[in-house]
C-alpha cells in the first residue's frame, strides 16, 4: 500500500506538473500577442495624447499630421462637420498665436482589433467643462492616424432640458 500510495503521488505530481507545464507554455505563447496589443494601445494613446498636446502648444503642422488625408472632424456646433482641409482653415487662426485649445484627458476607452480601432474619452476644457471626444484610428503604413474625431459637450441630466431649451431658442426652433 505504501508503494501504491507513492506511485499514486508520483503520477499525481507528474500530471500536475504536466498541467502546469501546459499552462506555462500557453502563457508564454500569449505573451507576444499581449505585448503587441499593449504596444498598439501605447502607440494609439501616444497619438491622441500628442494631438491634445499639439493643440495646447499650437503646433499646427504636427497636430494635423496626426490625421488621415481624408479625415473628418465634428465640432460641438451642428454646423461643424469638416473635412480635414476645412478643419485646417477653421483652426489656423487659433493656432497662429502659439496656442490652439486645451483639453485635459480624464479617461479613455478603446475598442476594436486589427488596423482599425475606435475610442471615446472624457475631456475637461476650461470654457466648455466636460466634453467627450470619440474617434476612429487606422493603422496606415505602420503608423496610427486619426480618421474621424467628434467632440461633444457633456450635459448633466438634471440640466439637460434647460440646455435643450436654450439650444432650441438659439436655433430658432
Amino acid at each position: 500500500m505504501n508503494s501504491r500510495h507513492s506511485l499514486s503521488s508520483v503520477i499525481s505530481a507528474a500530471l500536475g506538473s504536466t498541467n502546469l507545464l501546459k499552462a506555462t507554455v500557453v502563457s508564454l505563447a500569449l505573451l507576444p500577442a499581449m505585448s503587441l496589443a499593449d504596444n498598439q494601445r501605447a502607440a494609439i494613446d501616444a497619438l491622441i495624447d500628442g494631438l491634445h498636446q499639439d493643440a495646447h502648444e499650437g503646433n499646427f503642422q504636427t497636430y494635423f499630421d496626426r490625421y488621415t488625408p481624408d479625415a473628418v472632424f465634428l465640432g460641438t456646433d451642428k454646423s461643424e462637420r469638416w473635412t480635414i482641409d476645412q478643419f485646417k482653415v477653421y483652426a489656423e487662426p487659433a493656432f497662429e498665436d502659439g496656442h490652439g485649445w486645451t483639453y485635459s484627458v480624464k479617461e479613455r476607452n478603446w475598442e476594436g482589433e486589427g488596423t482599425t480601432r475606435w475610442f471615446d474619452e472624457v475631456l475637461l476644457n476650461e470654457k466648455l467643462g466636460h466634453c467627450r471626444g470619440t474617434g476612429v484610428v487606422e493603422l496606415i503604413d505602420g503608423e496610427w492616424k486619426i480618421a474621424h474625431y467628434a467632440l461633444t459637450m457633456l450635459v448633466p441630466n438634471d440640466i439637460a432640458a434647460e440646455v435643450g431649451a436654450q439650444t432650441q431658442r438659439a436655433d430658432g426652433v
